[in-house]
C-alpha cells in the first residue's frame, strides 16, 4: 500500500530565518513609525489648545498606551500564536474557528474597557494628580476615547488574525492609513481647521475613534471574505471553550506585562520627580528615546510570532528557538547600537529638546547610565513576542516582574537615603539589563515542545 503524499510544509516553516524575519519586520516597522508620529502630532496640536490641555493629555496617555499594548501586543500575540500553530500543524479549519473566537474576545474586551474608562476615568486621572482645568481636559478626551476603545480592540485583534497567517503587509498598511487619518481628522476637529468646528480635546479624541473604527470595518471585511488565511465566519462554527483557552492562555497572561510596564514608568516618574523639575525634564527627554525605539523591537517581535508558532505547530521546536534567538539578536543589535551611540554622544539627542543646563545634565546622565542597557531591552521585548508564538508566556511575564521589583525597591531605597539622581538612573539601567537576562534565561529553560531535561 502506498504511503499518503507528504503534506507540503508552510513557507514560514522552511524559509531562511534572517531574510524572512527582515522581510516580515519592515512593514511592521513602517506602521509603528507612523503610530509614533501620531503621538508627536497630537502633542503638537494639543499644545495649541493650552498648557491645561497638554497636562490633560499626559494624564490620559497611560490609559491610551495600555489599550494599545494589551490589544495589539499582548492579546494580539495570543491570537496570532494560536492561529499560526494551527496553520503550522496543517489544520486550517481550526485556524478559522480560532479567528471567530478571537473576534469575540476582542469585542468583549473592547466593550469591557470602554465601560471601565467611562466609569472610573475621573478617579484614575485624579489619582494621577489631575486637578482643575487639567482634569477637565483629560475627561473631555477620555469620554470620547472610551467609545473608541472598542475600535482599537477590534482593529488590533483582526490585524492579529491576519498576522497569524504570516501576512504583515495588510495589517501594517491598514494601521499606517489609520495613523494618517487620526492625525488629519484629530487635528482638523481639535483645532477647527477649514470648515470643521473647533471641538478641542474631544475633537482630538474623535480622530482616534474615527480612524480605528474605519480600520476595524476594513479588516473585518478582509478576514470575513476569505482573503486572509484564517477566515472569520459564523457558518458551520460552534463556540468551544478549548479554543478560547488556546488564545487566552497566552494573551491573558501576556496582558500582565504591559500593566507592569506602565506601572514601572509611573513609579520611575514619581521617584525622579523627587529630585526636582530639572531631573524630571531630563528623564523625560531620555525616556522619549527609549519609547521611540520600542517600535523596532515590536516590529521584529511581531514577525517572530507566526514563524515561531508555525514551527511549533509543525513539531519543529529547534527551528522555533532559532527564530527566537535570531530575532532577539537582531533587536538587541539595533537598540543596543542606538543606545551606545547616544550614551557616548548624549548631546545629539538631548540638544534637540532643551538648552536648560540642569535638564541637559540630567538627560545626559540618564542616557549614559541607561543607554548601554537598551540592547538587553531589545532582546527582552523580542523574546517576549517569540514566547507568545511558542505558547509559553509565564517566564517572560515573571521577568517583567523582576524589573518592576528592582525599580520599586531601588527607588524607595534611594528616596529614603536622599541619594543623588544619577543613582536612580543607574537603577533604571540595571533593571533593563536584569529584564533582558531574565527573559533570555526563561526562554532557554522553558520547554517549547521538547521533553524537559
Amino acid at each position: 500500500m502506498n504511503a499518503p503524499p507528504a503534506r507540503p510544509r508552510d513557507p514560514l516553516v522552511v524559509a531562511p530565518i534572517l531574510p524572512t524575519l527582515v522581510r516580515l519586520s519592515l512593514p511592521n516597522m513602517a506602521a509603528m513609525v507612523a503610530t509614533s508620529f501620531v503621538a508627536i502630532a497630537e502633542t503638537a496640536y494639543v499644545g495649541d489648545l493650552g498648557t491645561p490641555a497638554l497636562a490633560g493629555l499626559a494624564l490620559v496617555f497611560p490609559m491610551v498606551m495600555l489599550q494599545q499594548m494589551m490589544s495589539g501586543g499582548a492579546m494580539g500575540g495570543g491570537v496570532s500564536s494560536a492561529i499560526a500553530r494551527a496553520l503550522g500543524a496543517g489544520n486550517p479549519a481550526r485556524a478559522n474557528a480560532l479567528a471567530l473566537h478571537a473576534g469575540l474576545i476582542g469585542l468583549t474586551a473592547g466593550l469591557f474597557f470602554a465601560l471601565v474608562i467611562a466609569a472610573f476615568g475621573p478617579a484614575i486621572y485624579a489619582a494621577l494628580g489631575g486637578r482643575g482645568a487639567a482634569l477637565e481636559a483629560a475627561l473631555q478626551y477620555s469620554n470620547v476615547f472610551a467609545a473608541g476603545a472598542l475600535g482599537i480592540w477590534l482593529t488590533n485583534t483582526l490585524a492579529s488574525i491576519v498576522r497569524g497567517g504570516g501576512n504583515m503587509r495588510v495589517p501594517s498598511a491598514t494601521l499606517f492609513v489609520a495613523a494618517a487619518a487620526q492625525i488629519v481628522v484629530g487635528g482638523a476637529l481639535g483645532l477647527g481647521l477649514g470648515p470643521f468646528p473647533r471641538l478641542g480635546m474631544a475633537g482630538v479624541a474623535l480622530g482616534q475613534v474615527a480612524a480605528y473604527c474605519g480600520a476595524a470595518l476594513f479588516l473585518l471585511h478582509y478576514v470575513s471574505t476569505g482573503r486572509s488565511r484564517a477566515r472569520l465566519t459564523f457558518a458551520g462554527q460552534r463556540l468551544d471553550k478549548a479554543l478560547f483557552a488556546d488564545i487566552l492562555k497566552v494573551g491573558a497572561l501576556a496582558c500582565a506585562s504591559p500593566v507592569q510596564s506602565v506601572a514601572t514608568v509611573l513609579i520611575v516618574t514619581r521617584v525622579v520627580a523627587h529630585f526636582g523639575p530639572e531631573a524630571l525634564a531630563g528623564y523625560g527627554i531620555g525616556a522619549r528615546l527609549e519609547f521611540l525605539l520600542i517600535p523596532i523591537a515590536f516590529a521584529i517581535g511581531v514577525a517572530c510570532v507566526p514563524m515561531v508558532g508555525m514551527a511549533i505547530g509543525a513539531g519543529d521546536a529547534p527551528r522555533a528557538r532559532r527564530v527566537a534567538w535570531t530575532g532577539g539578536a537582531l533587536s538587541a543589535a539595533l537598540l543596543g547600537a542606538t543606545g551606545v551611540f547616544f550614551a557616548l554622544f548624549p548631546q545629539a539627542w538631548s540638544g534637540l529638546f532643551t538648552r536648560d543646563p540642569g535638564a541637559l545634565a540630567a538627560a545626559h546622565s540618564y542616557l549614559r547610565l541607561s543607554g548601554p542597557s537598551f540592547a538587553f531591552y531589545g532582546l527582552a521585548l523580542c523574546l517576549y513576542f517569540a514566547s507568545q508564538g511558542s505558547g509559553r508566556m509565564l517566564g517572560p511575564v515573571l521577568a517583567q516582574t523582576v524589573r518592576l521589583v528592582i525599580v520599586i525597591v531601588g527607588g524607595a531605597t534611594l528616596v529614603a537615603m536622599d541619594a543623588p539622581q544619577w543613582q536612580m538612573f543607574a537603577v533604571v539601567g540595571f533593571s533593563l539589563a536584569a529584564y533582558g537576562v531574565a527573559v533570555a534565561a526563561a526562554v532557554a529553560l522553558t520547554p517549547w515542545g521538547e521533553k524537559p531535561v
